[in-house]
């Protein structure tokens, strides 16, 4: 489901665009579900005209469950990704590295507090610091197809408390939502190499 964040913040730097060429990289999209907030959840990923995947958790939060659906995508799909998530959450994180500040203050926020959902985040970013992983962000209820099935798989996992996948049965990624790019929408390279180069970009100067 679309979080009620902004996205006003200009991105921190511009997207590198080396790596492997777009038709090798993999697109999967993520959502996240949560009744009452917190209540019964669900997670759901998607590649577009390919595998899909959903679960659920009975005890949850939206961002808890937008978070545990692009760790499964991270961890069910090999090689380059191209994670697309109506989430800010998700999104900014990496954009913004939100990720560096808090393993350098030991997982604390900037206001010294822990980080919230530590349990997802730190394996998360894990993963996609040893991966070449991009992250987008898609509004969320509009008219992107791969975007509203992965809503409703999130959403019947949450109502049902149910997991399923299945090797085919995802709408297919129109050409306008693949060419379509915005200062916000941008792809953001993660990884090692990447998060170098970015680590000498100005910073945000907000952060969570």
């Amino acid at each position: 489901m679309q979080e009620q964040l902004s996205f006003d913040t200009p991105p921190a730097g511009t997207a590198d665009r080396r790596g492997p060429d777009p038709a090798s990289r993999t697109v999967v999209y993520t959502d996240g579900a949560c009744s009452k907030n917190p209540g019964p959840g669900g997670w759901a990923w998607a590649v577009p005209g390919g595998p899909w995947a959903r679960g659920a958790a009975p005890v949850t939060t939206n961002q808890r469950m937008e978070l545990q659906a692009a760790l499964e995508a991270v961890r069910a799909i090999p090689g380059a990704l191209e994670v697309v998530s109506d989430s800010t959450y998700v999104v900014n994180c990496f954009r913004d590295r939100w990720w560096a500040g808090w393993k350098q203050r030991n997982w604390r926020n900037s206001q010294k507090q822990p980080v919230a959902n530590r349990d997802l985040w730190e394996p998360l970013v894990d993963e996609v610091l040893a991966r070449d992983v991009r992250f987008r962000w898609v509004k969320g209820h509009s008219t992107d197809p791969v975007n509203d099935f992965v809503d409703r798989l999130a959403v019947e996992s949450a109502r049902t408390q149910s997991a399923a996948s299945g090797t085919e049965g995802a709408p297919e990624q129109r050409p306008a939502d693949r060419a379509t790019r915005t200062p916000n929408s941008s792809p953001y390279r993660t990884g090692r190499r990447a998060a170098d180069e970015r680590g000498r970009a100005r910073q945000s100067a907000k952060r969570p």
